[in-house]
């Protein structure tokens, strides 16, 4: 309906029509729990966030945790590189109580467990929400990946996930809540290619499995474990040097024909963070532009 409003020339007929899209949104509203104007404008209010890999300035991580500020979260982001760990979480927020940067190797489960403790002590004892996002990747033929790379793409992209949600379940399963969103890939469904060799398929599928094993187990406690698997997205992940104009064009094949951006895979990960998704676990969230679709 709204469309409809913007496609009309007519101005008496923008203002009929956005007056009966506002009179059924009112509607609407009263059969709700919460107010859409409450859900909207603020829908991690006070909520206690953890986003891991979160130092590049074009990445997802720091686009998510923008967005989860903006929306009222408090949050800690987490990297191995602490220097730009810093920068970009002054860059989110100049406001310490907002956001904290701690340094996090998330393939050490000591680590992650210390970063954990930190954020319960800045919090006041909560943890609302997890974003596993930290990830490698490297493209390398199957015969070529040694043991040492085998192990380092699957400790930090499978073992990762795997330490820093058993490190935050316990503060979960205590307040009966919590979200956990975990971040795949598309090579995880295809196969790679531009993505990742197979060491990196296979971690990230592992991912989707893993994932799905935690939403049955904790889904008793209030617990809900999502994923979302991306596509060619136009961050600075990857050391390939491509522009953004070089990943649109390759996915000119696709249906949207071009690359995605840092902040709708960050649109996707609020949705599952908020209580928009409040019936939805076990899921994986494709943003991919139609490259894959199951």
């Amino acid at each position: 309906m709204e469309g409809d409003c913007c496609r009309s020339g007519d101005p008496a007929s923008v203002g009929e029509h956005c007056n009966r899209f506002r009179k059924q949104t009112c509607r609407l509203s009263a059969r709700l729990p919460r107010s859409l104007d409450e859900i909207c404008m603020r829908l991690l209010e006070d909520r206690v966030v953890i986003i891991s890999g979160a130092a590049h300035p074009k990445g997802i991580g720091k686009a998510t945790a923008q967005l989860f500020v903006e929306h009222g979260a408090r949050v800690a982001v987490l990297d191995l590189d602490e220097t730009s760990l810093k920068e970009s979480a002054h860059d989110i927020s100049p406001d310490p109580s907002k956001v904290i940067a701690l340094q996090c190797d998330v393939s050490s489960m000591e680590q992650c467990q210390r970063a954990v403790s930190q954020v319960m002590d800045w919090s006041g004892g909560r943890i609302d929400v997890l974003v596993n996002n930290a990830a490698i990747t490297q493209k390398a033929a199957f015969q070529e990946i040694t043991e040492a790379e085998f192990d380092r793409i699957t400790s930090v992209n499978l073992r990762g996930v795997f330490f820093l949600s058993k490190a935050v379940i316990p503060a979960m399963k205590a307040q009966a809540s919590g979200s956990i969103v975990c971040i795949s890939s598309l090579s995880a469904q295809n196969g790679g290619g531009i993505f990742g060799g197979a060491h990196y398929c296979g971690a990230k599928a592992g991912v989707l499995g893993m994932a799905r094993a935690m939403a049955k187990e904790f889904g008793p406690h209030g617990i809900r474990v999502n994923t979302i698997a991306p596509g060619l997205v136009t961050t600075d992940f990857s050391k390939t040097g491509r522009s953004d104009e070089s990943k649109d064009e390759s996915a000119q094949a696709w249906p949207l024909r071009r690359a995605g951006r840092p902040y709708e895979i960050a649109n996707g990960c609020l949705f599952l963070a908020s209580d928009l998704s409040s019936y939805v676990t076990g899921t994986t969230l494709d943003i991919n532009g139609g490259a894959y679709m199951n």
